[in-house]
């Protein structure tokens, strides 16, 4: 099929124009497996800045308060004179991602925050120290809806009714993608808001290394 072809050039000129993770996506779409794939959601937090901040004022600053308060009481409730863990989750928000990249590759998504927090009795009778320790959850549904088009690298544009019809008639195969990033650390007792500093991952390589993300989902 003609379309199959015409995706499968875009999907493979991806590494040629930085959009790696795009590539890797759409090339698992047109394998036709229909295996679940992991996100590299440290990569998606290092290249879209939009995302990273949404997340540390949505799910960590609106939340963090409430996380604190709770796990105070959990503190008290233990007797105040022992470490308490308590596991925290922010309610699921459905975004969408803005770096080209990751529009691409992903686009609206569902994402939150789970963690723990840890109360620590203070030194010499003191206040108690209060961390947050959490990862960034992402998941989807890789499909194409239709009404909507897709402009790719190179200009072409493609209507995704017609990429959707590769699913519907066997050719490719839609697929769940999830994925959480690294442990990322707060101090609830600072009144400063989460920041998060994500390494560069790098850019080296094409969508097979295996710096890429899991090999079992390539």
């Amino acid at each position: 099929m003609w379309l199959h072809a015409k995706a499968l050039s875009i999907a493979t000129a991806g590494d040629l124009f930085g959009e790696t993770g795009a590539s890797r996506n759409m090339l698992h779409y047109l394998n036709g497996t229909g295996e679940p794939l992991k996100l590299d959601v440290d990569r998606m937090l290092h290249d879209d800045s939009k995302f990273r901040s949404g997340i540390e004022q949505e799910h960590v600053a609106g939340n963090q308060e409430a996380w604190r308060r709770k796990a105070l009481e959990e503190f008290k409730r233990a007797g105040g004179d022992k470490t308490v863990v308590v596991p925290v989750e922010s309610d699921p928000l459905h975004r969408t991602l803005k770096s080209e990249e990751w529009f691409h590759a992903v686009g609206s998504h569902a994402q939150n925050v789970s963690g723990m927090v840890t109360v620590s009795p203070g030194t010499h009778g003191g206040a108690p120290h209060v961390t947050l320790d959490y990862q960034i959850n992402v998941w989807d549904r890789y499909n194409w809806d239709k009404g909507k088009s897709t402009t790719f690298p190179g200009g072409i544009v493609i209507p995704d009714a017609d990429m959707g019809r590769l699913h519907t008639v066997g050719i490719a195969q839609e697929f769940d993608m999830r994925g959480s990033s690294s442990t990322y650390a707060h101090d609830l007792d600072s009144p400063s808001t989460a920041g998060i500093t994500p390494h560069d991952p790098g850019r080296e390589g094409t969508r097979g290394d295996i710096s890429r993300g899991d090999e079992e989902n390539r």
